[in-house]
């Protein structure tokens, strides 16, 4: 006789394994980067680093949603994904900004070496997230900070400041907003980041080495800023009001 409950477990065993593999999709996307990255394809680049950020975008609400800890309880997901996300939101773009020269002569080696050093900080930092779920510093985002030099063709001294700047963030508890799990406004939030999401996909289809993506799409352009204004303001607004622990809002 067939057991279907044991048939059942093995089904959501096998589903929470599929989320890990999810998971680890995005190491492949990111080594994918890499090498448009050493094919001087910019904008190839930027796609894989999109998808790779897609596979993290969701695959945490799959994580919950399957039950991944219960179910595979001798394999680490939050590890996993860890080590995928500081290889695609740091090694990568710091590779970036090394091979494709985005900040002035002679600065390309100690920038990049400096990221990956001051996120190691913030990938070992237990008090990275906050009570309600917002990051606590600048949260090692720097596949999009690559993005924005790259969209707003900001000069190499100014990408300079901005890294800097960046990392000094990293050490400060300002907070930064988390698109999906923080409560309160995510029914403002969500769809501000799927706006952000597909212009900014549009903007890096656009070879900014020849046009300006202000000209060459400026309504797009300027949603994709607009968006991005958003998340700034609801950020420092949560930095200068904090809520106490039980007032948190998250998922």
């Amino acid at each position: 006789m067939v057991d279907m409950k044991q048939i059942h477990e093995k089904r959501e065993v096998a589903a929470a394994w599929a989320v890990h593999a999810f998971t680890a999709s995005g190491i492949v996307l990111g080594f994918l980067a890499v090498v448009a990255i050493l094919e001087g394809d910019r904008i190839g680049a930027f796609i894989w680093l999109g998808l790779a950020l897609f596979v993290d975008g969701i695959d945490g609400t799959l994580a919950r949603f399957v039950r991944v800890k219960e179910l595979t309880p001798k394999f680490d997901g939050t590890t996993l994904d860890n080590v995928i996300d500081y290889f695609t939101y740091v090694a990568v773009p710091a590779l970036m900004i090394y091979w494709f020269g985005i900040v002035p002569p002679g600065w390309e080696l100690p920038v990049s070496a400096g990221i990956m050093a001051v996120s190691l900080y913030t990938f070992a930092n237990t008090g990275v997230k906050t009570s309600d779920y917002y990051f606590s510093g600048f949260p090692a985002l720097w596949n999009l900070v690559v993005l924005y030099f790259n969209v707003l063709q900001t000069s190499q001294w100014t990408n300079l400041v901005v890294v800097i700047i960046c990392a000094i963030l990293s050490f400060i508890p300002v907070k930064c907003v988390h698109p999906l799990r923080v409560r309160k406004l995510r029914s403002v939030t969500i769809p501000v980041t799927v706006l952000w999401a597909a212009t900014s996909i549009r903007l890096v289809l656009i070879p900014t080495e020849t046009q300006k993506a202000e000209e060459a799409s400026p309504f797009i352009f300027w949603l994709w800023v607009a968006a991005s204004i958003y998340f700034v303001v609801i950020s420092l607004w949560r930095s200068v009001h904090p809520v106490a622990d039980d007032e948190a809002g998250h998922d």
